[in-house]
């Protein structure tokens, strides 16, 4: 027979997370730069691909807001641009807003499970990739139509993924023990 909510231990009756250990700074900035390259691929540029690159910004800015911050993100966004032959400023203006905000919301959106933090993430995806748009059609005139708003969506899809990959090194117990629990 199950126990009465008021028995339950507290770590039931909260959610709790398990303690990760700390990251280490060359597997963040690893990450990036795999993002980044993935970003350089030729289908980089179809509807409907996610800015893989713009999601790591995030997750990082969430999880490691002291380590990583708005000048990995303003360096990215000018590679970005540059790599793409754009308006210099455009990438990195919305990364540098990009993970303003998520460092704004780092602590609000870690309360919450991976779903309920894609769903956090999906406006700050679709802020971002709006800055973008609104340059290019501040100065050549052309609006790509709705279609952008796909890569928003399928980057926050693609949330929970990321958190189990990117969080999966913290995971592991510091030193091999066949007796721990944890």
């Amino acid at each position: 027979m199950p126990k009465a909510p008021s028995t339950l231990p507290r770590s039931h009756l909260f959610g709790a997370q398990p303690l990760l250990l700390p990251v280490n700074p060359r597997f963040i900035w690893l990450t990036l730069v795999i993002a980044w390259m993935i970003n350089l691929m030729p289908w980089g540029q179809w509807p409907g691909v996610p800015d893989v690159l713009a999601l790591c910004l995030i997750f990082w800015s969430v999880h490691e807001p002291r380590k990583i911050g708005m000048f990995a993100a303003f360096l990215f966004g000018l590679l970005m641009d540059v790599h793409q032959a754009r308006l210099l400023g455009e990438h990195a203006l919305a990364y540098t807003l990009l993970s303003y905000f998520a460092i704004a919301l780092h602590r609000r959106i870690q309360w919450f499970g991976p779903i309920g933090q894609a769903l956090h993430v999906l406006p700050l995806l679709l802020v971002t990739q709006l800055v973008v748009y609104s340059v290019r059609a501040a100065l050549s005139g052309t609006w790509p139509g709705w279609s952008w708003m796909l890569d928003s969506v399928v980057a926050a899809a693609l949330w929970p993924i990321a958190d189990r990959l990117l969080l999966a090194p913290q995971r592991r117990a510091p030193e091999r023990d066949d007796t721990r629990p944890i």
